[in-house]
C-alpha cells in the first residue's frame, strides 16, 4: 500500500505541478498497489469546512483518478464531521479507514479527559458507522509503548475482526518501541518510513521495525538487504532537497513533545513561522506557549486545522509577551488571531468537553456562533458558475481545475497563471527545477514519449532591463535562442510597477503610467 499525502496545495504551491495528473500517472505506473490518502472529514483536504457537495465531489474525482483508501479523520474527533467524510469516501467507491486522532496518555491515570473509555467509545461509533478499517492517528508521537498495549488490546477485545492501522511520528525517539508494542498487542498495520527518511518528526525506521520483528510471530518477512538498498536510493535523493531541511534547532528526537504535544507535521512549520515573525531565538518559548495555549483552549485534539489554532495563539502570546493568565484576564480587550476566533465560534466543529468558558464568551462577545456541524449551514457550491469564472480568467480549464479552485481558490489561480506562462515544469529534473542550469550545461527534457528536447545554457547578460530582467541565451535543439528572465535578487533594489494580473478580474491594465485618484 502506497501512502500518499494527497494535499492539493503542496504540489501546486511548491512544485507548480497538477496533483491530479501526478496521481493519474502514478496509477498507470503502479497499477496493482492500493493508494491511500488523508481526508480531513468535512474539511476535505483544506483548512476549513466546505459545502457537503464539495467533499462528495472531491472524493468522487479522487477515486476516478486512482485513489483507493481514504483515511478519514477530524481535527477534533468531532463525530458528525467524521461521518460526513466516511460517507463521501464510501459513496465514491473508496475503502473507508476511519481514524481516531490520539492525544493525552491512556497509561497515565491523572489524564482523565482522553482516557481509555473515550477512545473505545469512539471506536465503537466508527465501527457502527461502517468503517472498513480502524486507524489510530498519533500525529504528535504521544503513544508510549505501555499506552499502546492498553489502547490496542482494549479495541481488539471489543472488535476482534476489524483491521487496526497505527500511524505515529518519532519526535520523541520512542516511535519504534511504540510500534513494536502495537504489533504485539494485535495491530495489523503500522506506518513507518524508509530508514534514510525516518526519525524525528517523520515516522519510525522501517529497517529497525523489520529487524526487531524477525523470528517473532509478527515477522514481516521483508528482506532487510532490500530495505537497505531502497533506503540508499532515498538517501541520495534527499541531498537534492538539502536546502529545505529543518536545519535550525531540531537535530535529534526530543521528548518534550510529551509536554507540548506539537504534531510532527506542524513542528517544522511552526519553527519556520517563528523565524518569519522574528521569533527564531524564542522557539523554546513558542513550544512552552503552545502547551499553555492548548490548555487555554480546553486541551483540544491537535491536528490540522485545530493545531494551527493552538500554534497561532502560542505565537500571539510570545509575540506580545502575554502569559496564559493575562490572556484569560484581558480576553475582551485583545485582538486574537482569526483562526482562534473562528475555532471559538464553532467553525471547525465542537471539541470534546465543549468550548472553554469564560474565555469563549469574553473573546466572542456578540459574535455569531455555529451550532452543530458547520457544513450543514453552508449552501451548495455552484460548480458550473465556478468553471465559467475560471474560463474567463484562464481560457480552457478542466473539471480537476474547478475542483481544486473550490478548495484552494488563490493557490489554484496562481498555479493556472504560472502554467499559462511557463508550461509543464514538472518535466524538469529535480536539480534543474530547484536550482536552474549552470552556464555551459546541457540537459534533456522529455515532454512525452518520443519527444525529447535538448537545451544548453550559453550566457547571461550583465545589464538589467528597466523591468529588472536579464536576457539569457541558450540553444534549443541546436538553435540559438534567448529569453528575458526576472532577476529576483536584483529586482529588490528597483521600483517596478507590476502589470495587471490577467487572472484577477478586479485588475485592469493601463496603456500608460499614472496614478488613479478617487474621491
Amino acid at each position: 500500500m502506497a501512502h500518499l499525502l494527497f494535499f492539493l496545495v503542496h504540489p501546486y504551491r511548491f512544485l507548480h505541478e497538477c496533483p491530479w495528473e501526478r496521481l493519474e500517472e502514478m496509477r498507470k505506473q503502479i497499477p496493482n498497489i492500493p493508494f491511500q490518502m488523508l481526508l480531513r472529514g468535512a474539511n476535505a483536504v483544506g483548512y476549513t469546512n466546505y459545502p457537503d457537495n464539495v467533499v462528495y465531489k472531491f472524493c468522487e474525482l479522487a477515486v476516478q483518478t486512482g485513489m483507493d483508501i481514504f483515511r478519514v479523520f477530524d481535527s477534533l474527533n468531532y463525530l458528525p464531521n467524521l461521518i460526513l467524510g466516511m460517507e463521501a469516501a464510501g459513496k465514491a467507491g473508496g475503502v473507508v479507514e476511519a481514524a481516531i486522532s490520539y492525544t493525552g496518555d491512556v497509561s497515565d491515570p491523572s489524564k482523565t479527559k482522553y482516557d481509555l473509555k473515550y477512545y473505545v467509545n469512539l471506536a465503537d461509533e466508527l465501527v457502527k458507522a461502517g468503517t472498513h478499517v480502524l486507524a489510530i492517528k498519533d500525529m504528535a508521537g504521544l503513544l508510549k509503548p505501555n499506552a499502546a498495549r492498553l489502547l490496542i488490546c482494549a479495541i481488539r477485545d471489543k472488535h476482534p475482526d476489524i483491521p487496526i492501522h497505527i500511524h505515529t511520528h518519532d519526535t520523541s525517539g520512542a516511535g519504534v518501541a511504540a510500534m513494536l508494542a502495537c504489533a504485539e498487542a494485535g495491530a495489523d498495520v503500522v506506518d513507518v518510513a524508509v530508514d534514510s527518511m525516518s526519525g524525528m518528526t517523520s515516522q519510525p525506521s522501517m529497517g529497525a521495525v523489520v529487524a526487531s520483528l524477525q523470528g517473532t510471530t509478527t515477522d514481516t518477512l521483508f528482506n532487510l538487504p532490500d530495505i537497505s538498498e531502497y533506503s540508499a536510493f532515498w538517501e541520495q535523493t534527499r541531498t537534492l532537497y538539502a536546502p529545505f531541511e529543518c536545519t535550525t534547532t531540531m537535530k535529534s528526537g526530543n521528548a518534550d513533545v510529551y509536554m507540548n504535544e506539537i504534531p510532527g507535521g506542524q513542528y517544522t512549520n511552526l519553527q519556520f513561522q517563528a523565524y518569519s515573525l522574528g521569533l527564531g531565538d524564542f522557539f523554546e518559548d513558542v513550544k512552552k506557549a503552545y502547551r499553555e495555549a492548548n490548555l487555554l483552549l480546553g486541551d483540544i485534539i491537535k491536528v490540522t486545522p485545530s493545531s494551527k489554532v493552538v500554534g497561532d495563539l502560542a505565537q500571539f502570546m510570545v509575540q506580545n509577551k502575554l502569559t496564559a493568565q493575562q490572556i484569560a484576564d484581558k480576553a475582551e480587550e485583545l485582538s486574537f488571531p482569526k483562526s482562534v476566533v473562528e475555532f471559538l465560534q464553532g467553525a471547525i466543529g465542537t471539541p470534546h468537553g465543549g468550548f472553554p468558558e469564560p474565555l469563549r464568551s469574553r473573546v466572542l462577545k456578540d459574535m455569531p456562533r455555529v451550532e452543530g456541524r458547520p457544513g450543514t449551514s453552508l449552501p451548495e457550491l455552484n460548480f458550473a458558475q465556478l468553471k465559467s469564472e475560471l474560463k474567463e480568467s484562464h481560457g480552457q480549464v478542466t473539471d480537476r481545475d474547478v475542483m481544486s479552485a473550490a478548495l484552494y481558490p488563490l493557490v489554484t489561480n496562481d498555479f493556472l497563471t504560472f502554467r499559462d506562462s511557463f508550461g509543464p515544469v514538472d518535466k524538469l529534473d529535480t536539480r534543474i527545477f530547484l536550482t536552474g542550469p549552470k552556464v555551459g550545461e546541457e540537459f534533456e527534457v522529455t515532454l512525452e514519449k518520443g519527444k525529447t528536447v535538448h537545451i544548453k545554457t550559453l550566457a547571461m547578460a550583465e545589464d538589467l532591463t528597466p523591468n529588472g530582467e536579464r536576457e539569457v541565451f541558450f540553444e534549443f535543439n541546436g538553435q540559438l535562442r534567448s529569453v528575458l528572465i526576472r532577476d529576483k535578487e536584483a529586482v529588490k533594489e528597483l521600483h517596478i510597477h507590476p502589470k495587471a494580473n490577467k487572472g484577477n478580474k478586479s485588475e485592469v491594465g493601463a496603456p500608460m503610467p499614472g496614478t488613479v485618484i478617487g474621491k
